[in-house]
C-alpha cells in the first residue's frame, strides 16, 4: 500500500523535456506539453525542454549533458520508444545509464495495460540512472505520457510518497565516487 507523508516537507526536483522527433517543433509537441504542464502542477521546476531528431548519438550527447548538469535532477524524454528503425531513443538513454532502473519498463506496461489493452506490449519505457540523475524514456503519445506522469514518475518524485520514492534516495545515488 502506498501513500503521502504529509509531515515531510516537499522537495521539488528540475526536470528537463526532451521530445524525440523528425517531424514535431515545439508548437506541436503535445507530449511535452503535457510533461511540463504536470511538472508545473505539481510544485516541480523545468529545468530544460527541446526537440531533438531520431539520431542516437545526439539524443545520448543531450542526455550527458544534462547529466552534468548541477541543475537538473531528472530528464524525462518523450518519442523514439517504438519498434521502427528511426526509433532509437531506448538505445541512445541505455548508451547513457550507469544502472537500469529495470522495473520502470515493466510498471509502464502494468500502468499502459489497462489503458490500451495488449497494445502495451510495443512500448519500450525505460528508466536509468547516470551522473546522479534520473532519466526515463516515454513513448511519444499523449496519453502515455500522461499515464507515465499520473501512474508512476508523480509519486516517485514526490519526497512525500512512501514507503519509498526517487527523491529520497538521491543524495546517494553518487555514493560511490565518495569511497576510497
Amino acid at each position: 500500500m502506498t501513500a503521502s507523508t504529509p509531515s515531510r516537507a516537499f522537495i521539488p526536483v528540475r526536470i528537463a523535456v526532451l521530445t524525440v522527433s523528425d517531424t514535431r517543433s515545439l508548437a506541436e509537441d503535445r507530449s511535452g506539453d503535457i510533461l511540463a504542464g504536470r511538472i508545473a502542477d505539481a510544485g516541480h521546476i523545468l529545468a530544460d525542454r527541446m526537440i531533438l531528431r531520431d539520431e542516437r548519438a545526439e539524443i545520448a550527447a543531450q542526455l550527458r549533458r544534462w547529466c552534468a548538469d548541477p541543475d537538473i535532477d531528472v530528464v524525462i524524454s518523450t518519442g523514439g520508444t517504438g519498434l521502427t528503425g528511426r526509433d532509437v531513443t531506448v538505445e541512445a538513454h541505455r548508451d547513457v545509464y550507469e544502472k537500469e532502473i529495470d522495473a520502470f519498463g515493466t510498471i509502464f506496461a502494468i500502468v499502459s495495460m489497462g489503458k490500451i489493452g495488449t497494445s502495451a506490449v510495443q512500448s519500450r519505457a525505460t528508466g536509468g540512472v547516470a551522473g546522479g540523475t534520473y532519466l526515463f524514456a516515454l513513448p511519444g503519445s499523449p496519453g502515455a505520457c500522461r499515464d507515465a506522469w499520473d501512474g508512476i514518475l508523480a509519486q516517485q518524485l514526490d519526497y512525500r510518497h512512501h514507503p519509498c520514492n526517487f527523491v529520497e534516495i538521491m543524495p546517494r545515488l553518487e555514493e560511490h565516487k565518495r569511497r576510497s
